[in-house]
């Protein structure tokens, strides 16, 4: 059975964004685990055993882990981008409020403030920085968790507007359960971070950044609708295209059957015409002349009513009037021998 390959589309940015991510955070941990064997970082607390992401990033590896903030945050907010103009060109389900667009102007706004906390969290590590790292740290947080509950609203109206797209539903209930669990975590972590316990914090930290990048693979699942929407739209226009071709031709070949009969029945007229004429100046023709002694005398003048010449050689003169004048013609006759 042949298999169908998925179409690449926008789909693909929050899925590589999400591959980034994930790779990201595979490679900080392997490098702790094995190329580091476990080293304790000066970032850490002396009783601290499991470090932070933030501390393998402050390490050797940071320009790897500021270039991997950078390329995830830009290929969500591309994704990001991409739904919000897919809905606006009709390939996507389009809001049907303002509220709707409203509701995606603060996801938006949110999740550039997540954005730009990640970057900043990534720059500022916690070796060197650490209040405006944990600052940021929350602001990374809390601008995707709002990001999220906005969008959840923005997707529960759309479901309801667009109830023949169940996959507005299924996204609703994947972002919110991504709202409820990220909740969850982020006050246990916080609740570490303040009683200090940092081990605890630490494993929160990672499976929050796990589920973070699920979050981001969710995306996928909103954008794949609009990869068989361009075959269909150029499909549409090529069919919209032909029928005004169709139009067209039918309109000039109608207008070719018009010009035809009217020169037809001019034609016609003229040939009616012509063959009129031709018929009157036919009937003199038509008659034959013989000499009888001194006087001309026409040829079946003298005949009955069914002769040609008695009714059609003189127009409007009926057989008998012929008939006298034959008569008035053979006394003359007479008389003269």
């Amino acid at each position: 059975m042949a298999v169908t390959m998925p179409r690449l589309s926008y789909w693909i940015l929050p899925v590589l964004a999400s591959i980034t991510w994930l790779v990201t955070l595979l490679v900080l941990l392997l490098y702790w685990l094995i190329h580091e064997d476990r080293v304790h970082y000066v970032s850490m607390a002396s009783y601290q055993r499991i470090p932070f992401i933030s501390d393998i990033g402050a390490s050797t590896l940071k320009p790897l882990f500021v270039v991997a903030c950078a390329l995830t945050m830009l290929l969500l907010d591309l994704s990001l981008i991409a739904d919000r103009w897919l809905r606006h060109r009709g390939r996507l389900a389009p809001n049907t409020s303002r509220t709707d667009k409203v509701l995606f102007g603060l996801m938006l706004a949110s999740a550039l403030a997540g954005t730009a906390g990640l970057i900043l969290v990534s720059i500022f590590d916690t070796a060197r920085w650490e209040r405006l790292h944990k600052l940021f740290l929350l602001v990374f947080i809390a601008g995707f968790v709002l990001s999220a509950v906005f969008l959840c609203w923005e997707f529960r109206r759309l479901g309801k507007a667009h109830q023949n797209q169940p996959i507005l539903r299924r996204s609703f209930y994947v972002k919110l359960l991504f709202v409820l669990v990220e909740l969850v975590l982020a006050a246990g972590f916080i609740a570490c971070l303040w009683t200090s316990r940092f081990d605890a914090g630490a494993v929160l930290e990672w499976i929050i950044a796990v589920i973070f990048s699920a979050y981001l693979l969710s995306f996928a699942m909103d954008l794949y609708p609009a990869a068989g929407t361009r075959t269909s739209a150029a499909a549409t226009a090529a069919d919209a295209e032909a029928k005004e071709l169709s139009r067209d031709g039918a309109s000039k070949s109608a207008s070719g059957e018009r010009l035809g009969d009217s020169d037809g029945a001019g034609g016609g007229g003229r040939r009616g015409e012509d063959g009129g004429a031709g018929g009157l100046e036919r009937v003199p023709s038509s008659r034959g002349r013989r000499r009888d002694g001194d006087v001309d005398v026409e040829a079946g003048v003298v005949s009955d009513g069914n002769s040609p010449l008695a009714s059609d050689d003189r127009p409007g003169e009926g057989p008998g009037v012929v008939a006298s004048d034959a008569v008035k013609v053979a006394a003359a006759v007479e008389m003269e021998k």
